[in-house]
């Protein structure tokens, strides 16, 4: 039998929880995107192909080495990282695209991905930040300033 080792990171345990998840939502959100966003990859059609296959490709490939450093994160804090479907499914708040659509929807949608990936780490944020927990606000900090670029991005392509 197996004794775990207590935490003792200056954080409490309870402090710890909340933070852990709050990560896994947006752990949920991030793997939900970089899905979305791969499957838009493969799909996308029309003038812009190239441009798009392109971005989806370099916005799909930096949030699939996010998601590990969310994950690792919330196992540094002591708790299992959600890592199926079925919890992702249950914990994301984005929502699942139907068919596939036209270029400028699948823009829209992922811009509207990239905001809720944002919004789910500034809610987090002062839970860290309260408890202290200066490398939850920093991975937090850097996921949000990466999100809203690629919104940004993405927006200026729906402008005419």
């Amino acid at each position: 039998m197996s004794k775990i080792t207590p935490i003792n990171i200056g954080i409490s345990e309870k402090d710890r929880k909340k933070i852990a998840d709050g990560l896994g939502r947006m752990l949920a959100d991030s793997y939900t995107l970089y899905l979305k966003t791969h499957n838009f990859h493969w799909n996308v059609t029309g003038p812009m192909f190239q441009t798009l296959h392109l971005m989806f490709m370099t916005q799909y490939n930096e949030i699939w080495m996010a998601v590990d450093m969310v994950a690792e994160r919330i196992r540094a804090l002591g708790y299992p990282a959600p890592g199926t479907y079925k919890e992702f499914a249950a914990l994301t708040s984005i929502e699942d695209s139907k068919g596939v659509p036209n270029a400028k929807e699948m823009i829209s949608q992922l811009v509207a991905g990239q905001e809720a990936v944002v919004r789910t780490a500034r809610a987090v944020l002062p839970i860290a930040e309260k408890a202290g927990d200066q490398p939850t606000v920093d991975l937090l900090s850097a996921r949000m300033q990466v999100h809203e670029q690629n919104a940004w991005m993405l927006r200026s392509l729906l402008e005419e």
